[in-house]
């Protein structure tokens, strides 16, 4: 749900309201919507990209510190496997010496003791090296789940601008405000309308034809247009659509006479060059009569030679 908070007509940070009738524009920004809870929401995850980089340099100095436990474990190895082949050369010199009663067995105990001793060292060493390896590995997935909280903070952070970008309602071209919709403070839904944009670049008037004429009808045929607001004025046009099925039929079609009296839907096009020389006065829902030129070799009449220029 978003509040509308301008209703504008301006540009940039103009806070000009736009009033029915009013030209538009393409780009011109329309209406910009409240955006105090996207903007809140996008400081809170700009809050939580910092903690989460926070996070990333914090775990980068754990791996480090880990990888030095780990070297300093790996040297307390070497010296614990050291100290146990010491100790058993010891022992193998002490049983030599024992078996010919030169070393009191006191000393062979001793030797035995030492080299017991240097083994389990050793293996606690050796298990403090692999805590330490460990450690490393439990660093590193840190330092990958931290990264990921920083995507996703800026993920976040992304679509909260595009919401705020989106916010700003620009008008994808040119025309002419009909009617508002939607009031200055009015809480509008997602898709919700603002106001009838009526595009005055591209205009046309439909009219019917049965069918004799409606099949005679050429796209592109010229097409002379005289509205009642404004009968001395003849308009140029050209027709740019017919309709492949009737709009509205008799009863019954069953004969031939039937079918002529089918109607169909034709279009006739202002060219825009016209269009935009005459911006002011375009109006639309305006009644008039169309005359189509169905033969391009036929003359206009005298009262529809004296038509517009572009």
């Amino acid at each position: 749900m978003l509040k509308i908070d301008n209703l504008t007509a301006g540009y940039g940070q103009s806070q000009v309201l736009f009033d029915v009738s009013l030209s538009i524009e393409a780009g011109q920004v329309l209406a910009r919507m409240d955006t105090e809870q996207l903007q809140a929401q996008r400081r809170q995850a700009e809050a939580q990209l910092k903690r989460a980089g926070i996070g990333v340099d914090t775990a980068r100095s754990l791996v480090t510190q880990r990888q030095a436990e780990r070297t300093a474990a790996v040297a307390v190895v070497a010296q614990r496997e050291a100290q146990l082949d010491a100790a058993e050369r010891r022992l193998v010199r002490s049983e030599q010496l024992a078996r010919s009663n030169t070393i009191s067995q006191q000393l062979l105990d001793d030797d035995r003791a030492a080299t017991e001793e240097a083994r389990a060292a050793l293996g606690a060493a050796k298990a403090q090296l692999a805590a330490s390896e460990a450690a490393i590995s439990a660093s590193e997935a840190q330092i990958v789940d931290a990264e990921a909280s920083v995507d996703a903070a800026k993920a976040a952070i992304e679509t909260i601008s595009a919401d705020i970008n989106d916010s700003t309602l620009k008008s994808p071209r040119a025309g002419r405000v009909q009617y508002r919709v939607a009031q200055l403070g009015e809480v509008l839904s997602a898709g919700g309308r603002i106001l009838n944009l009526v595009d005055l670049g591209d205009v046309s008037m439909t009219f019917f034809l049965p069918t004799a004429q409606a099949g005679r009808v050429a796209i592109g045929a010229e097409v002379r247009l005289v509205l009642d607001a404004a009968p001395q004025y003849v308009i140029p046009a050209k027709a740019s659509f017919v309709a492949d099925v009737a709009q509205f039929t008799p009863k019954t079609v069953e004969t031939e006479e039937e079918r002529q009296k089918l109607m169909f839907r034709v279009k006739a096009r202002i060219e825009p060059e016209l269009l935009r020389k005459y911006i002011q006065y375009v109006k639309t829902g305006l009644p008039g009569m169309a005359y189509v030129r169905l033969d391009p070799d036929a003359e206009w009449p005298p009262d529809l030679q004296n038509v517009l220029a572009p």
